[in-house]
């Protein structure tokens, strides 16, 4: 199993951008990865996904033209870019390898890192 370590949280204003980071123990090249996010007293929930070869990026509802995934397979690093953040933004947010079936991302598996903790302030 892959080790996935995420960072580049923080405190932000209603408007403002961050870009998270997440860097894998060991190659991702052949693994789909994707962001979630569990915010306090709710479930965890998907985010954006990309593809293993980057070619395909999903994106939940609440996100779409504002968030964007990307990755570098060189540098076993996966990212998220984040605009226009908006205080329902704010929560742990995770990366994880899923299984991916059409728009369906399933983590893959059971265990998830520290993640990383965004908060955008009104």
């Amino acid at each position: 199993q892959v080790q996935l370590v995420e960072s580049g949280g923080g405190l932000v204003q209603a408007g403002g951008s961050l870009r998270l980071s997440c860097g894998a123990s060991r190659s991702i090249s052949f693994r789909h990865l994707a962001w979630f996010r569990q915010a306090p007293g709710k479930e965890r929930e998907f985010v954006a996904g990309v593809t293993n070869d980057g070619n395909i990026a999903d994106y939940a509802d609440s996100v779409k033209g504002r968030f964007t995934i990307s990755r570098d397979n060189a540098k076993n690093a996966v990212f998220l870019q984040m605009s226009s953040l908006k205080p329902e933004d704010t929560a742990l947010y995770y990366c994880q390898e899923t299984w991916r079936a059409g728009s369906k991302w399933n983590p893959k598996h059971n265990s998830w890192g520290q993640g990383t903790q965004v908060t955008v302030s009104s």
